[in-house]
């Protein structure tokens, strides 16, 4: 579980606070979302429709990331071609991709030498999260591991403007905080440049400046909760806050002008977090954006008079242009789904070219390209023939009150030809974090189920981003108390549509997911007929004693002191509630996850074992925190249907394989 690094800035779903810039703020409306009509989601009728293969959903290629080469006639991708996220060159105006690197792991965070002849990515081994940085030659050739250092994790390579030094983001296998170090490309001496001390905090490498005497970075809290940008002198080492703040503010900084003067960042000062060009000497801000919604800022263009921002509206996302002269953004169209920059890597060509990612609820990732012209190019084609858009049905944002009215936004998947009779099964899917969200994204498992008769919904609960910090807050000390009705209601809005039968409803997540399906048949067992585990928390008391130490940081920014506050990690725990499960459970797991280690999965199939309940477990040697392994993902998803399609649909015939 845990949330990614840089987690999405949050909007607002009560009154909040917004910045004009001279430090004084007006009170704002946040987003208002008018309340869905249950009976008013309605089927599409489709003739043609069928169950997608499993298969199909996963030979459809998955990207992990992208970059472009110095001159931009180039973009290295990684992507599962092969089934394993290695490295394929392709020329930018459209060819078949070259295979750069073969390997079982998982490679990524590419980054192209300022001459063009080295490609530098990161890969750990058997998804360890301990990585190392290599290096490939760029026209193809062997693969070079540069940092080779079995206890630290290596990551996020920044190569410097001579292309003689690596910025990189390193930290100890037994540490809790992330350090920036240097590289030296000739002799791959590292030396460390920050010198953390505060447990759980991190250093984000962002750029340099044009002579490389500067590296720009962010620093941030364990509980993502608070940021800051900072600048710091290569020679001495000496760093400076540039956005100095007072009390917690997530102040994200994403790009640096020419000249160092102006920032390009994001700051939740007011609640929401909104897209701002930051003026360093006068230390104020000029918004781009004053929407409901959070907004981000990503890169300059080459020639500086332009910043691309994104703009996440209710977990659909695109992307805006500003220009700086006239201080107007225009939008860049592409469908609707979640645009967004390329991540880590430049976003930009040297002609002002532009990389960008899409996808959609029926519509696998891709990168595009736009050109000078606006004109938008796809560059990548993930999807196999089977996955037509039109063969999957498409997700419906909708709006419900839970049990305290709180608005809660969520995504529900319906078969096509559905019958409003009341009799069709139901999944719940939660999303991991719990800092995050779920997006209008390509999900998989959705697909798989909602195309065998399934109804699924996919909420985004208090203690999600998007909403605002309060709401991002809103679960603290509370994992799985307020957020778990949340979900209880999602299954409650389904059976409200008139198609779902209430005795039929599953849940299944991963990671924070996970947990919560654990919680949902341990705390709420009348309301769940099957839950499917993916590498969840069992007990957050013995979570701490065998998970990563930047992450015990993490759990404690939400839950507390372990030893003080002991009642409330035994409170949130799902072992607390095991006894009174009546669903049945199948847990899936990873050997090597350092995040919801393997002892979570083997606690909950011991004790619930012991006890006499239905359970299975599954274990994947090879595989960390989620499962990157084409033949592993492709079970795992089989696992879970045929264990829905057994206790929600009733098919007696169906075995889960052991």
């Amino acid at each position: 579980m845990k949330p990614c690094m840089k987690p999405l800035l949050a909007a607002s779903c009560c009154f909040a606070l917004f910045g004009i810039g001279d430090g004084t703020f007006a009170a704002v409306p946040a987003p208002q979302r008018a309340l869905t009509d249950a009976h008013a989601l309605a089927a599409v009728v489709n003739p043609a429709a069928a169950p997608v293969p499993v298969r199909d959903l996963f030979f459809s290629r998955s990207n992990a990331g992208a970059a472009w080469s110095p001159d931009g006639s180039e973009v290295v991708v990684s992507t599962n071609f092969t089934g394993r996220y290695n490295l394929w060159r392709v020329a930018a105006t459209g060819s078949w991709p070259v295979q750069l690197t073969q390997s079982d792991d998982r490679q990524s965070n590419m980054a192209w030498s300022p001459d063009g002849n080295w490609i530098v990515f990161q890969s750990d081994q058997a998804g360890g999260e301990i990585f190392d940085l290599y290096a490939v030659p760029a026209r193809g050739g062997a693969v070079v591991n540069v940092t080779a250092s079995e206890d630290v994790s290596e990551t996020r390579a920044n190569w410097s403007p001579d292309g003689h030094t690596l910025a990189l983001e390193r930290k100890g296998k037994t540490e809790s905080i992330t350090d920036l170090a240097l590289l030296d490309w000739a002799t791959r001496k590292v030396t460390v440049l920050t010198h953390e001390k505060t447990p759980g905090e991190g250093w984000q490498a962002l750029t340099w400046s044009a002579d490389g005497r500067t590296l720009y970075a962010n620093r941030y809290n364990a509980g993502f909760t608070d940021a800051s940008a900072w600048r710091i002198d290569i020679g001495s080492g000496k760093a400076t806050e540039l956005t100095p703040h007072k009390g917690q503010q997530l102040i994200l900084m994403s790009a640096v002008g020419a000249d160092g003067a102006t920032l390009a960042l994001s700051s939740n000062a007011d609640g929401i977090g909104h897209a701002a060009l930051f003026d360093v000497a006068k230390r104020s801000y000029r918004w781009l954006d004053r929407g409901p919604w959070e907004s981000s800022t990503d890169e300059f263009t080459p020639d500086g008079k332009r910043l691309l921002w994104t703009l996440n509206a209710d977990g659909r996302t695109d992307m805006f242009v500003y220009d700086l002269a006239t201080q107007a953004s225009s939008k860049i169209e592409l469908p609707p789904g979640v645009n967004a920059p390329v991540s880590g890597a430049h976003t930009f060509a040297p002609d002002g070219r532009l990389l960008v990612s899409h996808q959609a609820s029926n519509t696998p990732a891709d990168y595009w390209i736009i050109g000078a012209d606006s004109k938008a190019t796809q560059l990548t084609h993930s999807a196999l023939a089977s996955l037509t858009p039109t063969m999957l049905p498409s997700a419906q944002l909708v709006h419900y009150a839970s049990f305290d009215a709180t608005v809660i936004s969520a995504f529900v998947w319906l078969p096509f030809n559905l019958q409003r009779d009341g009799r069709a099964p139901a999944v719940v899917l939660p999303h991991g974090g719990p800092t995050g969200q779920t997006l209008d994204v390509f999900n998989r498992t959705a697909a798989a189920l909602a195309t065998r008769g399934y109804v699924v919904i996919a909420p985004n609960v208090r203690g999600s981003t998007g909403y605002g910090l309060p709401f991002q807050k809103a679960n603290i000390k509370d994992l799985g108390g307020g957020d778990l009705q949340d979900e209880v209601y999602a299954a409650k809005f389904l059976v409200a549509t008139g198609y779902v039968d209430a005795q039929k409803v599953g849940i299944t997540g991963g990671s924070y997911g996970g947990f919560m399906a654990l919680m949902a048949l341990g705390r709420t067992p009348d309301e769940w007929a099957a839950g499917v585990d993916l590498f969840g928390v069992t007990n957050w008391l013995s979570e701490q004693q065998h998970e990563e130490p930047a992450l015990q940081q993490y759990d404690q920014s939400i839950l507390g002191d372990p030893v003080k506050d002991r009642a409330i990690y035994e409170r949130c725990s799902p072992t607390s509630y095991f006894a009174a499960i009546k669903a049945p459970l199948l847990v899936l797991q990873g050997e090597n996850d350092i995040r919801d280690p393997k002892e979570e999965a083997e606690q909950a199939f011991k004790a619930l074992t012991a006890s006499g309940k239905t359970v299975q477990a599954h274990y994947y040697p090879g595989e960390g925190h989620g499962f990157a392994k084409r033949e592993n993902q492709i079970d795992a998803l089989e696992r879970t249907i045929a264990w829905f399609d057994r206790y929600l649909k009733g098919d007696s015939s169906v075995q889960t394989p052991q």
